[in-house]
């Protein structure tokens, strides 16, 4: 079942569907067409004025007409005169909404006949429970999935089948053996059982039905493809009115039965953290474009394994070694009097090299002779997951029959179309029979503001990392004049703590901005298809959010202690606050605390709490706006359909978001790992959450979106490979800067 939504002003349909009805025949309440034999496939919901039954929304003015009247006559005639000059004014408000609203309910008429016209089934039901919401139940007959399944190309299982085989009797028993050993770890779905028998799979003809297996006709469409299907029809016939048909919206949620009780048992659980995936079932009930993110998801949360355990055997290692640093033990002894020179002017005094004993026993930890190794080993891993993913996205694509599959060509953004179209209307006169589009030349001002705003974005970046170093100094300088003790002992500490801790919350507030900036440029451009949207709203916002994550990092790891001149010439800034240098001479516990606090922060604060509280806090807001409290007693009482109960759902808003954050972590992982080693250990252990985490957010927390073919990640594979590449510059610069045994 599929609920359709048209947002005002654009083509797009965003299309989400529940439950088939397939997968369960006893849940019959809302899944099928009064008659109880057609089922439903998908659903258009449109506001309507009036909740109650039996009277128009023009009754409704003209009762709050005469309501709004009633009220004044018991008041003065001056009042009763104002009464009437304002009645007569709620009429005429009264007159231009009713004649608004017809125009809407004409335009949503019109399209419905439409629909009709493509061979579809509708069914209006005027009886819903919720106030302010009207439905359309759309059912596709056999012969409209056969035609249109035919035009998509979509590739049907055949009555052909072949056996697979292993490459030899050795590595067959060799995977029985594997199988044996990870049995507990798979989940108990019948995807993962082995199949020795596969259906070949042929691009679907009518012509040529009788070689597709068709033995089950009712279930040769699963509710993803029927849902697929209808949709697909609907956008046609949305880009072919020339007026856009009136208002709908969406509501929908995913009930938890069959399908739905086995993903949320067997993977949006907790308690299953240590099994595999189901990414069959989530292929299944989602589509390949979310399939190929868990998947891909999974993937990198295993990869992270043999990093992790990497990463902890270096720690330990530095550990181990720490009472044999020759560097640290020399800062140790006390037998070395070395004076050095203030870290700040006035108020800063001199000190001995001793008292930073803990620092360098510290820096030693993450700072060894392993860490060199290290860097290279991760340099590889990256390197070893591109190529492990491309290996696993060739599996799937084969046994989800997308081999030779190709992205359907796009229809013009209303966006593109409205602006070709005030291209045209000023150069009807020259060129009437001429075909317009947008050239660089039309599109030379929003490229010029997107540079001269991405400019200002990172420039503002840069401001804000300048103004936590004014911090910095400012706020050592002022705690090195307290009378107590205490405080100027744990100067150093609390400095470098509360810095970080500043910039963790800048940054995750300028995320939030840049996100917003990012698609506003993206629209000055108006791109011509939702793909070109989607890639370069992607780049954009990666590119701001790249800077915005990694330029305190980079400052501490590569600039700071290096532009502070020397004893009796210092550099300063604003010819009053000498430049900071690194604490106890070295910057290296500072990355560490900077690299922990901003890597947990985003991940435990943006990607864990604001997943969970953000959908809810929305879901309530709706729930509010609904105004569902004032009959909720009532709804207790009452069986509302599948797709009532959907209404208070949060929307799908796309795999954005969710590739991310993981891209970001994929560069807190890999870009800066010679100076923090724990860093896969803290990813793998957030990975094993946000699986669960986003699982059951898909499961029971959104609507269920529109099932999207695709064959690869897209944009964010060269993403990926770009910041592998990156990391390996990063990690021999760091080491040559860093590492004292180099």
């Amino acid at each position: 079942m599929n609920i359709c939504s048209i947002l005002p002003g654009l083509t797009k349909t965003s299309c989400h569907f529940a439950l088939s009805p397939e997968e369960s025949t006893s849940c019959y309440h809302g899944l099928f067409f009064q008659d109880g034999q057609r089922r439903v496939d998908y659903i258009l919901t449109y506001p309507v004025r009036k909740s109650g039954g039996g009277r128009s929304s023009r009754q409704s003015d003209h009762s709050l007409t005469e309501n709004f009247a009633s009220r004044t006559v018991g008041q003065s005639k001056q009042v009763q005169g104002a009464s009437t000059v304002a009645d007569v004014e709620m009429g005429c408000l009264g007159e231009t909404l009713n004649s608004q609203e017809d125009h809407k309910t004409f335009r949503r008429e019109e399209f419905e006949k439409n629909l009709k016209e493509m061979g579809l089934e509708l069914e209006k039901d005027e009886e819903a429970m919720i106030p302010g919401l009207g439905f359309v139940k759309i059912h596709a007959p056999w012969n409209v999935l056969c035609r249109e399944a035919e035009l998509m190309k979509l590739k049907m299982p055949t009555r052909k089948v072949y056996e697979v085989k292993q490459s030899s009797n050795v590595m067959k028993k060799i995977s029985s053996m594997v199988n044996k050993v990870l049995e507990p770890l798979h989940p108990n779905v019948e995807e993962h059982h082995s199949k020795n028998i596969k259906h070949l799979s042929h691009s679907f003809s009518r012509e040529k039905q009788h070689l597709f297996d068709l033995s089950d006709k009712d279930n040769f469409f699963d509710s993803k493809t029927r849902s697929s299907i209808v949709k697909d029809s609907d956008k046609f016939v949305t880009n072919t009115m020339r007026e856009k048909p009136g208002k709908y919206f969406t509501i929908t949620q995913l009930i938890l039965v069959i399908s739905q009780q086995l993903l949320y048992e067997e993977w949006a659980n907790y308690s299953v953290f240590y099994k595999y995936q189901p990414i069959g079932l989530v292929r299944k009930y989602f589509g390949e474009k979310i399939g190929l993110y868990f998947a891909w998801l999974g993937l990198y949360t295993q990869m992270l394994i043999p990093a992790s355990l990497v990463g902890v055997i270096v720690f330990l290692y530095g550990c181990a070694t720490v009472d044999d640093n020759i560097p640290s033990m020399e800062i140790c002894d006390p037998k070395n009097n070395i004076t050095m020179c203030p870290l700040c002017d006035r108020v800063c005094s001199y000190w001995k090299l001793s008292t930073a004993c803990g620092t360098a026993r510290a820096s030693h930890l993450f700072d060894n002779p392993a860490t060199v190794f290290f860097s290279i080993f991760m340099a590889l891993w990256a390197a070893m997951f591109m190529e492990h993913w491309k290996r696993r996205q060739m599996r799937l694509n084969y046994e989800w029959d997308l081999t030779g599959f190709e992205d359907e060509e796009d229809h013009p953004r209303a966006e593109y179309e409205f602006r070709v179209m005030q291209k045209s209307l000023k150069k009807e006169k020259k060129s009437p029979q001429k075909m317009e589009k947008l050239t660089c030349r039309d599109r030379l001002p929003a490229y010029m503001t997107n540079i001269v705003m991405m400019l200002l974005m990172i420039g503002v970046t840069f401001a804000i990392v300048f103004g936590v170093i004014l911090y910095r100094i400012s706020t050592k300088a002022a705690l090195y004049m307290s009378s107590s003790p205490t405080t100027r002992s744990h100067v150093q500490l609390t400095v470098k703590t509360t810095a970080a801790i500043i910039n963790l919350v800048v940054i995750l507030i300028l995320d939030e901005v840049y996100g917003a900036v990012a698609r506003w440029l993206t629209v000055l451009e108006a791109p011509k298809t939702e793909k070109n949207f989607e890639e370069r709203l992607i780049f954009k916002t990666f590119i701001l959010k790249f800077v915005n994550a990694f330029t305190p990092i980079i400052y501490i790891a590569f600039f700071r202690g290096r532009l502070v001149g020397r004893p009796g010439r210092y550099l300063y800034v604003f010819e009053s606050y000498r430049m900071e240098e690194c604490s106890d001479g070295s910057c290296l516990m500072e990355l560490c605390i900077q690299l922990s606090i901003t890597m947990l922060g985003k991940q435990l604060i943006q990607n864990n709490l604001f997943e969970i509280g953000i959908p809810k806090l929305k879901k309530l807001i709706r729930y509010i706006q609904s105004e569902q409290g004032a009959f909720q007693e009532e709804e207790r009482q009452k069986k509302l359909r599948r797709y009532e109960t959907d209404h208070f759902l949060e929307p799908f808003g796309g795999l954005t978001p969710e590739y991310m954050e993981m891209i970001i972590q994929f560069g807190f992982v890999t870009l800066f790992v010679a100076s923090f080693p724990l860093a896969p250990l803290f990813a793998l252990l957030n990975n094993i959450i946000e699986i669960r985490l986003d699982a059951k957010k898909f499961v029971t927390e959104l609507r269920r979106p529109v099932a999207a073919r695709a064959k690869d990640i897209g944009i964010w594979y060269d993403i990926l490979r770009g910041v592998a590449k990156v990391a390996v510059i990063i990690n021999v610069s760091k080491t040559k800067h860093t590492d004292l045994y180099v």
